[in-house]
C-alpha cells in the first residue's frame, strides 16, 4: 500500500487539474498562436505562470485504485500489475483470462 499522504496529494492534483483545465487550455492556445502580437502572447504566458503548478495535468501520477502503487500501472484496468494479478487469479476482473504454464 502506498502512503495515504501520497494518494491524497495525487487526488488533490487531479481535482486542481480538472478545475483549471479549460483556463489553462485557453491560455496555452493564445501562447502558441504565432499570428497574435508578441505582447498579447507574453501576457497570456504571465497569466499561465500565475496558475497553480499542481493544476497541470502533467503533474498527475497514474496510481493503482486498489493499492495506490505508482509503478507497473495498467491504464486499461487502472490497476498495478500486482493488484491485477491477484484479482485476476481470483476471477474478479471480467474478461481477464487466467493462465499459467
Amino acid at each position: 500500500m502506498a502512503k495515504k499522504s501520497a494518494t491524497e496529494k495525487n487526488a488533490r492534483r487531479q481535482r486542481l487539474a480538472a478545475r483549471f483545465a479549460n483556463k489553462r487550455a485557453a491560455l496555452k492556445a493564445i501562447v502558441m498562436d504565432r499570428s497574435l502580437a508578441p505582447e498579447e502572447r507574453f501576457e497570456a504566458q504571465l497569466k499561465l505562470n500565475e496558475l497553480p503548478r499542481n493544476g497541470a495535468a502533467v503533474r498527475v501520477r497514474n496510481r493503482c485504485e486498489v493499492s495506490g502503487r505508482p509503478r507497473g500501472f495498467y491504464r486499461k484496468f487502472k490497476m498495478s500489475r500486482i493488484a491485477l494479478r491477484e484479482l485476476g487469479s481470483l476471477g474478479r476482473i471480467p474478461g481477464l483470462v487466467k493462465s499459467s504454464w
